[in-house]
């Protein structure tokens, strides 16, 4: 059952971030909500882990994993804010929903585990084209739609190679330790950008920003980061693979919610995408082969009553 409670959190957590990303740009610029953000999780993460009493440092070699794991924060998630001026969250939790496909082949020129069978090559051009049909939808909504899209792409490509870069180090530092350094890593450039893209302290901030802040310091910068790396060691592969594909999907029901319209081209390139990520995991496989032996025993069931 914890198992099961944390898997439905990271899955929540995950679908309703790029709408709290949105919220928080309410009455803050994109550098001011995510500087804001990142210094109050690191502050709260650095003080759970002296009130826990775990070391931030052991071995000098942390500080290589902490400045590889900060990659998926800084400037990744600068990035995402960034985006989230120009395309609704659900697309964005679409787009990022490609990430997969980044580890795949970063893993290819990084660690020279080659995953990509036949099947899955395939699955990459689908997620090209679904990608394709989406940035069309959004070209005609002006220049910005579209940078937004690929400056997300950007996103996840630097996420799958911080990923990557992680699992080659062969780091075994537990979650906690893991989000907390690569919050503190990362926080000096996340103010740093702040001083020189903004250096305003805001004036006014809504009710909007301080839910959408708030809600991603407590969820998606702690609890989810150490919910995530609680699953991903509890369960398989396969279904932690799952969380990719349910996100996107109720990440455009949580948009449609919030009064966020998105046109039927970007629904029909957003299915795309999804689809691919499901060939690409071996879903579609399984699912057909689980079908054929279903059926395969109704038959023999079927005759042996005969």
């Amino acid at each position: 059952m914890q198992v099961a409670g944390a898997y439905l959190m990271v899955v929540l957590i995950w679908s309703t971030t790029p709408l709290a990303i949105h919220w928080s740009n309410s009455s803050l610029t994109f550098v001011s909500g995510i500087t804001a953000r990142m210094v109050l999780a690191a502050l709260l993460c650095f003080g759970l882990l002296k009130i826990m009493r775990q070391p931030f440092i052991v071995h000098r070699r942390d500080w290589l994993v902490y400045t590889a794991s900060a990659l998926g924060l800084f400037p990744n998630m600068l990035l995402v804010y960034w985006a989230a001026q120009m395309i609704p969250s659900g697309l964005m939790s679409v787009i990022m929903g490609i990430y997969p496909f980044f580890v795949g082949i970063f893993s290819v020129v990084m660690l020279g585990e080659n995953s990509f069978s036949r099947g899955r090559v395939m699955a990459l051009f689908l997620a090209v084209f679904g990608l394709w049909v989406v940035h069309c939808d959004q070209a005609t909504n002006g220049v910005k739609s579209f940078a937004g899209i690929l400056v997300m792409v950007l996103a996840c490509a630097i996420w799958g190679f911080s990923s990557v870069a992680v699992k080659k180090l062969g780091a075994a530092i537990n979650p906690l330790r893991m989000g907390t350094g690569s919050l503190v890593v990362s926080m000096p450039f996340f103010v740093l950008s702040w001083f020189f893209i903004d250096g305003q302290l805001p004036t006014y901030i809504d009710e909007k920003s301080l839910l959408g802040v708030g809600y991603l310091v407590l969820a998606g910068s702690l609890i989810g980061h150490i919910l995530w790396f609680f699953v991903l060691r509890a369960c398989s592969v396969t279904s932690v693979s799952l969380i990719t594909l349910i996100t996107p999907i109720m990440a455009l029901n949580w948009g449609a919610l919030a009064g966020e319209r998105i046109s039927a081209q970007s629904v029909l390139g957003a299915g795309l995408i999804i689809l691919a990520l499901a060939l690409y995991q071996g879903l579609l496989h399984r699912m057909w082969l689980s079908a054929r032996l279903m059926y395969e025993v109704w038959r023999q069931r079927s005759q042996a009553q005969v």
